[in-house]
């Protein structure tokens, strides 16, 4: 069974601290893996696309870097604002015959 987790769950840290956030897969064939930041009450926001594995992407205190089966997502230094739910997603890829469209 395909499956995408994450680890750890919750976190609490320390100002000034760094953390690390951990996504693990088992879906065979991917395209990328997207790492999302989403505040209360808002719609999830795009941090990090990965497209092929060792990327790695930097954007001032965040950088994420894509694995064999995995990711991870640092924060360096992190602050009070950095406060918000941290999702990771799998972009799965179809071979012909394996996708199907299905009408409402």
């Amino acid at each position: 069974e395909d499956q995408v987790k994450q680890s750890p769950q919750t976190l609490k840290i320390q100002e000034g601290d760094s953390l690390i956030l951990n996504c693990s897969y088992t879906v065979s064939n991917i395209n990328g893996l997207l790492w999302y930041r989403q505040d209360p009450g808002k719609g999830p926001e795009l941090l990090f696309a990965l497209y092929s594995v060792g990327n790695e992407k930097q954007n001032e205190r965040l950088k994420a870097t894509l694995l064999k089966k995995g990711s991870s997502l640092h924060i360096a230094a992190p602050k009070p604002e950095d406060s918000a739910a941290y999702l990771c997603a799998v972009e799965t890829q179809c071979s012909p015959g394996t996708c199907s469209l299905y009408t409402n």
